[in-house]
Order: C-alpha cells, then structure tokens, then sequence
C-alpha cells in the first residue's frame, strides 16, 4: 500500500497519501466523489491562485496578515498560477455545488507548500494555517464565483478574441479574393438569383465580427466580482477595504477591469453574468455552424455535387473508397458547435439553481462554460489555418451553374412581366435549355437587350446595376 501521513480538520483526522499536498478536507472529497474523473481545468486552477495570492496581498496591505506569512503564501500561490502544483488539485467536478472542497484543496496545498518553504512538517499548518491565513477574510460562496468570472474573461480575451480575429481577416481575404466570382444563390436550398462568392464569404467575415463583438461583451458581463461577501453577502469577517485591494492586484495581474460587485447578494446568489457570458458563446456557436456547413455544402462533390469551392485536402475521407477526401474540418467546427450549445444548456440550468443566498451548482456550470470556451478557441484557429486559408474557388462551375439556373429569369420579369417570365422559367425545367437559349428561340428580346438583362453581375448589384463594392 502507498505510503500515507494523518491529518485533520473540523471532523477528525484523515489519512493522506504522504507525497499529497492537499490535507484531510481535500482527502474526503475524493472518498465522496469519484464520478467522472474530471478535475478542474488550468484556467480554474490558475484563476484560483491568482484569487489566493491577491487576497494575501490584501490582507497584508491591511495589517492583517504578517510579511513572513504574506511572501509564504505568494510564493505558493504564484507556483500554482504557474502550473507547477496541478497534480494536487484531483478533485472531481461533480462534488459539492458550492466548489467548498476545492476551495478548501488550494487552502490546505498552500498552507502545506508553505510549511514545506518555511522547514516545517507537511500537516503541521505551521506558519501558515489553511483556514485562518489563506482564507482569511474569503468564503468559498464568494471565492468560487470570482474564480469563474476570472477564469472565462481571461479564457476569452487571450484565446478566444485572438482566434476571432484571425478567422475574421481570413474570411475578409477571402471575400476580396472571390469578388469577382459570379455564382448562383440559393435560397431554400433551391436555385435563387446570382450573387458573388465573395459577397458570400464578406457575410461571414461579418458574422465573426460581431462575434468579436459578443465576445467583448462577454468579458463585460463578468467583470464584477462577489468576492468581500463571504458567507452570504454581508461581508462577515471581511474588512470593508479587502474587495478594492483584491480588484487592484487582479486588474494589475489579468488587465480585465475586474471590480467589487455593487450588491454581493446578487452577485453569490445569482449568476446571471455567466448566463449572459455563455449566450454569447452559443451565438459564435451558431455563427460558426451556419459557416461550416455552408462551406461543406458549396465543397460538396467533386463532380456530383455542388462543387463551387474547393477546400484543402487534408486526409484520406475513406478506408473503402480510394481517392476519397470529406469537409472534415467543417465537421469538427460543427460538433464543437453541437457541444457548446449543449453546454450553454447546462449553464442555464445549474445558474437556475440559486436558492436563497447561494448558488449550489457552481464547479459544473464552470467546467461546462470553461469547455466551450477551451473548444471555441481551438476549433476557430483549426477552422482558419487548416481549412479557410487554403480555400480556392471554382471559377469554371460557378459558371456553369449561373448559367443553367431558371432563376436568371428574374431580371426579365419587370421587362416582361411575371407571368411570361414563369412561362419561360416552366420551359426551362420542362426541357433542361437555359432560359438564354428559351429566350433567343422565343425572340423574347433583341439580341443586345437580352444579353445586358441576362448579365450575371450585373444581378449582383442593388437594383440590378451600379458599381461593384466590397
């Protein structure tokens, strides 16, 4: 059997794996919880270490804490922030809805860093006392929540806000690129009037604009932190000054303008900024989906299908079929997307459960926004690099496809009248000629006239003419 060391807590003693860090609160929490074998991710882990360190900070500022236990407690906190100390942090997601076991975790992982850093048996809770020097003037019920808004701004503003931008000004590339591209639209899956491929691709460069856009407002919605509450929100045990301090040191450390929550009660009790957070992100979701499957579709082929765009050719799409290659980065983007949306669904759900002063679903509706936004970041670089970036149009079918469609009927109907323009577009599906050739045989116009009211580009302007514009 591994060797293992005595601790305790409020309830008696516990035995420990000797080499663990983590003390007999942590211990019982991984006897109670075996459930999914998800911990909590870096960015909670981080987050949390950068709550720990700035409150220490705090609390010395204050006259609270003493220098030796303050550097201590920095020292710890930083060596978390940094990564080093992940494997003490085992805890399940599925424990206790308020996150109290983790917060206890970084507690007794610090308090038992520092007796390591200060020469002093691990347990001892010499110098440094878990309870009454790490969380000093700190609750889990405002810690936990603080710790989330850390974790999701810095998740989207260092990863998630620079993959937008470089999908947005690849997608701009590419609509310049394929300005000149005159394909046909299609609206209910069916032939519509022509458009340009880049006008296309310029509408979805303007989706992930403004899912730039939503991202920001994200960070927003989060930017107020409960921490100076404690228990409920009456900032019991909390001096009036520690929350200012704490959001000077976390703007200081994360450049979010992170700041005291302007009522504490509704800032434990409900979580309607992370509600408002992760909305956001299912509407990237769904930006990126309508993409995705859109290009899928316009690559769809190579010879029996749409076949406008061709994409990179990134892998064999088959062990049976040689030769064959699939969208498959347009079907990752997709159940990224598919997830995400999922997830968006559990944090409404677990935000819900606010019952009275507190939320009691908390380390789920973390892992679950905190997923989307790990994924959203990845897939939206994938999307980009892999599959955008080396997209080429297909000049010679977007062509063909124009020019066979019954839809270029339309630009004749105020010249001819809808009806003998529904005449012409019946024969056209009737006999499979193009309403040119139907046009020419019928003398439905000079020869002249015809062709400038059957000119493709000139359909992709308002009102039928006008110059072209990006």
């Amino acid at each position: 059997m591994p060797s293992t060391r005595t601790e305790k807590d409020s309830m008696g003693s516990m035995e420990v794996p000797a080499d663990a860090l983590y003390g007999a609160s942590t211990q019982r929490a991984v006897l109670n919880f075996p459930v999914s074998g998800q911990p909590f991710g870096r960015e909670f882990i981080r987050a949390l270490g950068l709550i720990k360190w700035a409150c220490a900070e705090a609390n010395f500022e204050l006259g609270r804490l003493d220098e030796k236990r303050t550097t201590l407690i920095a020292r710890a906190a930083h060596e978390i922030i940094e990564g080093k100390l992940d494997a003490h942090f085992p805890l399940d997601i599925y424990q206790t809805g308020s996150g109290t076991s983790t917060n206890m975790n970084i507690n007794e992982v610090i308090a038992n860093r520092c007796s390591q850093l200060a020469g002093k048996d691990i347990g001892s809770k010499e110098p440094v006392h878990p309870n009454d020097h790490v969380n000093m003037g700190q609750s889990s019920n405002d810690v936990i929540p603080s710790v989330i808004h850390i974790a999701v701004g810095e998740r989207i503003r260092k990863y998630l806000m620079p993959a937008l931008e470089g999908l947005h000004g690849a997608l701009e590339k590419k609509a310049l690129e394929f300005w000149n591209v005159i394909k046909i639209g299609r609206t209910h899956l069916m032939d519509a009037t022509p458009v340009r491929l880049g006008q296309e691709f310029g509408g979805y460069a303007k989706q992930i604009e403004y899912a730039r856009l939503r991202a920001g407002n994200a960070i927003a919605a989060i930017e107020e932190l409960p921490l100076g509450g404690t228990a409920v929100g009456t900032g019991l045990n909390c001096h009036p000054d520690f929350p200012g301090i704490v959001m000077r040191h976390l703007w200081n450390q994360t450049s979010i303008a992170f700041r005291e929550a302007k009522n504490h009660f509704e800032a434990q009790a409900a979580k309607d900024g992370l509600v408002q957070a992760s909305g956001q992100l299912k509407t990237l979701a769904v930006s990126l989906f309508k993409i995705a499957n859109d290009i899928r579709w316009l690559s769809s082929g190579p010879r029996c299908g749409i076949g406008e765009i061709l994409l990179p050719e990134t892998q064999p799409g088959s062990s049976i079929m040689p030769g064959k290659v699939n969208p498959v980065i347009c079907e990752s983007v997709m159940q990224v997307c598919a997830r995400v949306i999922g997830n968006d669904t559990t944090v409404t759900w677990a935000a819900a459960n606010g019952n009275f002063e507190l939320n009691v679903m908390m380390p789920v509706l973390s892992h679950s926004i905190l997923e989307s936004l790990r994924l959203l970041a990845n897939v939206t670089n994938v999307f980009h690099e892999k599959c955008i970036l080396g997209i080429k149009a297909n000049k010679e079918r977007c062509a063909e496809l124009v020019e066979q469609s019954m839809a270029m009927v339309t630009s004749l109907a105020p010249i001819i009248g809808y009806d003998k323009a529904a005449e012409i577009a019946k024969e056209s599906a009737k006999t499979g000629q193009t309403v040119r050739e139907i046009c020419r045989e019928w003398k439905i116009l000079p020869d002249d006239e015809l062709t400038k009211a059957l000119d493709p580009i000139a359909m992709t302007r308002p009102g039928g003419e006008g110059a072209a514009g990006g």
